[in-house]
């Protein structure tokens, strides 16, 4: 059974499992969101994430387990729930021949609170577009317009699913602008994404999901600094340098960057110990160090470790 839930915490999720017929498509799962973060859910299509937000939003039920949103469960209390969160689906459809401020206008009529459709454009940057009908504007306004429509009732929580699929670098990082923006105003966020990028740039807490179950949950620079190599090396030398065997060993040879047998791929755990021990061996052998790289690993360095395959695999 559930215990109480502290104020700081509006999600609670425990033993969340959902089975259509003989797949399980939820196996397990169990996380808290607290109140003022941005929380990811990670991985590739058909980890169970959208089913998940599904049952959190009350669109569909568990087969099993118990969800409590704002501190209420979502099977008693739905309608309650729904008059203070606001959601994003992945796939939204609108009516057609409506502009944006006719479309907001009706659907804050459903809501005993609601923002005013040109606030809510303006929110977004569309107040020039709030007389276009929703088809007439481009992916990246669409999805903007999609996260207003989310927001129409001046939610504690907003669910995004997904939010930023199908959309060109220039119109993504706008998107992430937008929901950085949502988040500075004391808003709780929750969302799905299969861009290990978004995660890294906008999520306090990330949980990486894979065939219905959570591998790992926590905040990024903790999940990195849990691999066994948390940087690489990347270090090009006049000729091939000539590296010793270290017990225990300090580092992992990827194999040569770029195809050129005299620059390495080395995966680290202690970056100024390694550049010591090569800075050595490089004076000892005469060679010239010519181009020296550390770069910290990523969540998908994380995501590949804990899974063995890719995201989009």
């Amino acid at each position: 059974m559930l215990k109480s839930v502290p104020m700081d915490e509006v999600i609670q999720v425990d033993g969340l499992v959902k089975r259509f017929g003989n797949l399980t498509a939820v196996d397990g799962v169990s996380f808290t969101v607290n109140r003022g973060e941005i929380f990811g859910i990670v991985g590739p299509n058909g980890a169970g994430k959208t089913t998940t937000l599904e049952i959190i939003e009350g669109l569909q039920r568990a087969t099993t387990g118990q969800v409590r949103v704002l501190g209420m469960d979502i099977n008693s209390t739905p309608v309650a729930i729904k008059e203070r969160i606001g959601v994003q689906l992945q796939a939204s459809a609108y009516f057609d021949y409506l502009t944006l401020v006719e479309i907001l206008d009706l659907f804050g009529s459903f809501y005993s609170t609601h923002i005013p459709p040109m606030e809510l454009l303006e929110m977004v940057d569309l107040q020039d577009k709030a007389n276009t009908v929703l088809k007439k504007l481009s992916g990246g306004q669409k999805q903007r317009f999609t996260v207003a429509a989310s927001l129409v009732n001046d939610p504690e929580l907003i669910i995004l699913d997904e939010p930023s699929t199908g959309l060109d670098p220039a119109a993504r990082h706008s998107l992430w602008d937008l929901i950085r923006r949502v988040h500075s105003q004391g808003k709780t966020l929750v969302l799905t994404t299969h861009y290990m990028e978004e995660a890294q740039t906008l999520c306090h807490r990330v949980a990486i999901m894979d065939r219905g179950k959570i591998l790992a949950l926590d905040s990024i620079p903790k999940l990195i600094q849990s691999l066994d190599a948390a940087y690489r090396v990347i270090l090009t030398t006049s000729k091939p340098l000539d590296l010793p065997r270290e017990e225990p060993p300090l580092w992992e040879v990827e194999g040569p960057a770029d195809g050129d047998n005299a620059s390495l791929r080395l995966r680290v755990k202690d970056p100024p110990k390694v550049l010591s021990k090569i800075m050595d061996q490089a004076a000892r052998q005469g060679i010239t160090i010519e181009d020296l790289q550390v770069v910290p690993a990523t969540l998908e360095d994380v995501f590949l470790e804990l899974t063995g395959h890719g995201i989009l695999e």
